[in-house]
């Protein structure tokens, strides 16, 4: 009696599976489509990585590693302010904070809400972003929110900024350049 069961249950059951087997792709074609998945799934976390490391080397104040995460043709753009490729990129950062230290902990870049829709070699992404600054007593103090849009571009197959439009929305960039300009001159070091 129960060999008649299972076998009745395994009968049933090869016409399901065959059909089941009938209707899926080529194993082939499944594999192609499983390694394009992966490889989306790998470009989408090195663009984050990318974004990470946006904030900590600028926090880092190391401007060779920061620069480096642009294209050669790539731009930093807020309000009306654009800086073309790493150079200008790397001139503007100068101006602003001076030579470099290793012992820098005046900001801390906070990112989030990243979102990346990656086309092949190309990809698009949106963040947002808070600048704390040591404040008093050396108390983290928001200084900044803002968003970022981004396109990346794949060069020499890493990821590279393509272009990055900062949009400040508190302080706007107007009233953010205010801020700045009234900081003393200790704080803004000078080239």
């Amino acid at each position: 009696m129960i060999y008649r069961a299972v076998l009745a249950a395994a009968l049933l059951a090869t016409p399901i599976a065959a059909h089941a087997a009938d209707n899926q792709p080529p194993l082939e074609q499944r594999v192609q489509q499983l390694e394009a998945r992966l490889q989306k799934a790998e470009d989408t976390l090195a663009i984050e990585r990318v974004i990470g490391d946006y904030a900590k080397f600028l926090d880092a104040q190391d401007f060779n590693a920061y620069t480096a995460l642009f294209a050669q043709n790539g731009t930093w753009q807020t309000g009306k302010s654009i800086r073309n490729g790493p150079a200008e990129i790397m001139e503007m950062l100068v101006r602003f904070f001076g030579t470099t230290t290793t012992d820098f902990t005046g900001s801390y870049h906070l990112t989030s809400n990243v979102e990346v829709d990656v086309d092949g070699d190309h990809a698009k992404a949106r963040s947002r972003y808070l600048l704390l600054m040591r404040g008093e007593g050396g108390a983290p103090t928001p200084m900044l929110a803002g968003r970022y849009e981004d396109e990346f571009v794949r060069e020499n197959g890493a990821w590279k900024i393509l272009h990055r439009v900062d949009y400040n929305v508190t302080p706007t960039s107007e009233e953010w350049a205010k801020v700045i300009s009234a900081q003393p001159e200790v704080k803004r070091k000078s080239p």
